[in-house]
This record gives structure tokens, sequence and C-alpha cells, in this order.
């Protein structure tokens, strides 16, 4: 039995730019967001180093001294 190796189930993330990201890159939000649950908001400028990718193309995650487990849309990041 064959069994067929594609690689077309990989997922392409990419930043606001359209830059591709990679687990373990650092990115900066582009524009002030208020954090569902939090009660603070993320100013335009902070940076997330360490981010990991999930299994959706639009999202990662990332944490903060403040925020631990926060995921954020890629459209809202850029890369460092």
């Amino acid at each position: 039995m064959a069994y067929d190796d594609d690689d077309d189930d990989d997922i392409v993330v990419k930043d606001s730019n359209g830059t591709v990201l990679a687990d373990g890159d650092s990115v900066t939000v582009i524009k002030d967001l208020k954090v569902k649950g939090a009660g603070q908001t993320l100013k335009r400028g902070d940076t997330f180093k360490n981010i990991r990718l999930t299994n959706n193309a639009e999202e990662i995650e990332c944490s903060s001294k403040k925020i631990k487990g926060l995921v954020l849309k890629t459209c809202f990041v850029k890369k460092v």
C-alpha cells in the first residue's frame, strides 16, 4: 500500500504585511487592542517574543508578563 506524502496540509501563517511567520518569531502589535476578559489594552508597538503558531492560519499564541496564553489575529501584528 502506498501512502501519499503531500505537504498540502502545511499551514502558512502571514502577518499584516504578508511576511511569513514561524514558531519563535517576534511580532509587534500595529494598533491598540482591547483584550476581552483581562480588562487591559495592548498598545500599538507592544512586542511579543517567542510566538507559537496554531492550527488556524489567522491566529498566533503569545504571552506577556501581564497576560498568559494570549491569542492574537495575525492581521493585527507585524514581524520584527
